[in-house]
């Protein structure tokens, strides 16, 4: 006690944390409830709109399955390299955690590619009508979110060469398969309702 005052002193506390006692970690899940809302709204845009009308969709052939599906199975299977990363950054283990972000990367760069081919299978344009908008809209979404976390991802697989690999890195590599599996889990809902709901409804 100083003056009257109380003081605590917070030199021994870590100066970072993985999982929910760091705060970058609170950072990133805000950022995917956020970014959640957001694919939320889409959904519901595109439900509304199917109310609106008697045939779904309006005059125009349902997508084609085959590249969505493709890049469905691939963004699954980049849970695992995802997990393997993040695992290994927790145990601080440089080598493996920077391996598997890479192979990680190259899953995402597939998963950017073949989203390419899919704007071709979806049998409209963008400016058709509500549908082909709100299709296009809910494709594009997650295709930002993917594209961006590549880059992140890639930024990040530099500093893992460039720069030493301290405590808060690690939990970058950490927080980053964090975040990609929100985009693996989003793109399942989305997925359905560009190709399947048209199918159904």
């Amino acid at each position: 006690m100083t003056d009257g005052r109380h003081t605590l002193d917070v030199a021994p506390l870590p100066t970072y944390a993985f999982g929910n006692r760091g705060l970058i970690w609170w950072g990133t899940v805000g950022f995917m409830v956020i970014e959640g809302s957001m694919f939320v709204i889409g959904i519901v845009v595109y439900f509304y709109l199917r109310l609106k009308v008697t045939d779904w969709p309006p005059s125009l052939p349902n997508p084609d399955l085959r590249y969505g599906t493709i890049n469905l199975v691939v963004v699954l299977a980049s849970i695992l390299p995802a997990v393997i990363s993040k695992r290994a950054a927790e145990k601080f283990d440089l080598p493996r955690a920077r391996f598997w972000l890479i192979v990680l990367i190259l899953f995402g760069l597939a998963a950017v590619v073949l989203r390419a081919f899919e704007y071709t299978t979806l049998n409209c344009r963008w400016d058709d009508n509500a549908y082909g908008s709100i299709v296009w809209v809910l494709l594009s979404m997650h295709t930002i979110h993917v594209a961006t976390d590549v880059v992140d991802s890639i930024v990040l697989a530099v500093l893992t060469v460039t720069y030493p690999m301290t405590g808060p890195r690690f939990v970058d590599v950490s927080e980053n398969s964090l975040y990609w599996f929100f985009i693996v889990a989003w793109w399942i809902p989305i997925y359905l309702t560009i190709y399947f709901m048209p199918r159904w409804l």
